[in-house]
C-alpha cells in the first residue's frame, strides 16, 4: 500500500469525463493495482478511482493510470507533502455476518438456484485479494465466481469485479463469469453489474431454509 498526500488536480478521461480542481488529497495506490483519490471529508468513498487491471506511469509532476479499456486517470501533482509505502500482507477477507454465512452454506447446498446442472467446486475459493464465496461450474462446465451478500450494493459489485479480473488471469480457470447473489439488490448495483456482464440473482432466505410456505402466498 502506497499513501501519497499531495496538492493535486485530477482528470478522468473515458466514457465519462470528470475534473477535480487543485486541492490537497490522499492518493491510495494498492498492491492489486487500483488507485483511489480521497478527500478529508464528505464520504468514505473515493472522489475518483481506477479499478484493476490497470497500469500506473509516473513522471515529474504527474501520474497517469490507464485501464484495459484505455480510460485514463490523470493526476497532476503541484506539491507532494508525504509519500510512504507499507507492506500489509495478505488480507483474510471480510468475515460474513450470520445471515450471509448461512446464505453461503445454503447456496452451496442448492447450486441449482443458479441454473440446472450447476455444481459447487469450492466454498471460500482463495485468491491473493481474499476468498471468493463460491466457485461453481455451470451446465457447460464453465467456471463461475459467486459473490453473496445480504443486501447487494455497488461495493459488492466492485468486490466481485476485482475477483473476476484476477481469476481471469489464471489460464486454468479462465474464462470466469460472475454471479452477484443477494436477498436484495439495489437498482444502482444491478445496473453496474449488468454493465460488467455480471448476472444478478435475488435469493429467498426463508425458501432456502425450507421455511417458506408457497401455498399461503397470494402471489
Amino acid at each position: 500500500m502506497r499513501l501519497v498526500i499531495a496538492r493535486c488536480s485530477v482528470d478522468y478521461v473515458g466514457r465519462l469525463t470528470a475534473h477535480l480542481p487543485l486541492a490537497t488529497r490522499l492518493l491510495l495506490i494498492k498492491a492489486d493495482g487500483s488507485v483511489l483519490v480521497h478527500s478529508d471529508g464528505g464520504s468514505y468513498k473515493p472522489l475518483n478511482w481506477m479499478s484493476p487491471p490497470c497500469t500506473l506511469k509516473e513522471s515529474d509532476g504527474s501520474m497517469v493510470v490507464v485501464n484495459k479499456a484505455g480510460e485514463e486517470l490523470r493526476i497532476t501533482l503541484e506539491e507532494v507533502l508525504s509519500d510512504s509505502e507499507f507492506e500489509l500482507g495478505v488480507d483474510p477477507g471480510l468475515q460474513k455476518d450470520g445471515v450471509e454465512a448461512h446464505l453461503q452454506i445454503l447456496l452451496a447446498e442448492n447450486a441449482e438456484v443458479f441454473g440446472t446442472g450447476w455444481r459447487v467446486v469450492r466454498r471460500e475459493y482463495p485468491t491473493s485479494i481474499g476468498p471468493v464465496d463460491l466457485l461453481c461450474k455451470d451446465a457447460t462446465g464453465a467456471s463461475v465466481a459467486v459473490e453473496i451478500k445480504r443486501r447487494g450494493d455497488i461495493d459488492g459489485v466492485e468486490q466481485l469485479t476485482r475477483y473476476l479480473d484476477l481469476m481471469n488471469r489464471d489460464p486454468l480457470l479462465a474464462p470466469v463469469t460472475g454471479v452477484f447473489a443477494a436477498q436484495e439488490i439495489k437498482p444502482q448495483a444491478r445496473v453496474l453489474a449488468e454493465d460488467r456482464g455480471i448476472r444478478c440473482v435475488v435469493v429467498d432466505y426463508d425458501e432456502l431454509r425450507g421455511f417458506d410456505d408457497k401455498e399461503s402466498r397470494l402471489f
